[in-house]
């Protein structure tokens, strides 16, 4: 599986579930479920990779923004669920975190941002499929702590500073 099919099942899926991610996830249990194990995994490693890459302090940010706050688990099931909204608003957080003001459409805080379950759907295949537990994906873990410089996330008065289009946009 590459990149461009991986991106296709997670859209298919967001769009079939109408953006709502415990949906998504079952969605693509499904789907996955019906390729074999070798292409389950591949995906894995695609969301895995994503998962870390997206281990970042501004991001940490810019979910603390969007969520009125964001815990290490919260921060984690956002992760999960950036994935889920697909490839520009992926990629285009990760290079600008505050871009997310223009790049999210409609914000539920009761479903949105907390994709926990995305997370676990290729695990959740791969054992429907082959009835065993997924063997480990040999991607380097995330380091220790998130990429770049640290922010203190009690202070509102930075977070509207650095993140001034989502600051208007969610706590304006």
């Amino acid at each position: 599986m590459d990149e461009t099919e991986f991106w296709e099942l997670v859209d298919d899926a967001r769009e079939a579930a109408e953006g709502d991610p415990e949906e998504q996830a079952d969605l693509l249990v499904d789907r996955l479920a019906q390729l074999d194990p070798d292409s389950v995994l591949d995906f894995a490693r695609h969301f895995e990779s994503r998962y870390n890459r997206a281990y970042r302090w501004d991001l940490w940010g810019a979910a603390w923004v969007l969520l009125d706050g964001a815990s290490d688990d919260a921060f984690d099931f956002f992760r999960c669920w950036l994935i889920g909204q697909g490839r520009e608003v992926f990629e285009g957080a990760v290079h600008d975190p505050d871009a997310l003001a223009g790049l999210l459409g409609e914000f539920d805080e009761e479903i949105d941002g907390d994709g926990e379950e995305l997370g676990y759907a290729a695990d959740e295949a791969y054992e429907q499929l082959t009835g065993v537990v997924a063997p480990d994906l040999a991607i380097a873990p995330p380091p220790p702590e998130p990429e770049g410089t640290p922010l203190d996330f009690e202070n509102e008065g930075l977070l509207a500073e650095r993140y001034p289009r989502l600051w208007e946009r969610f706590r304006g």
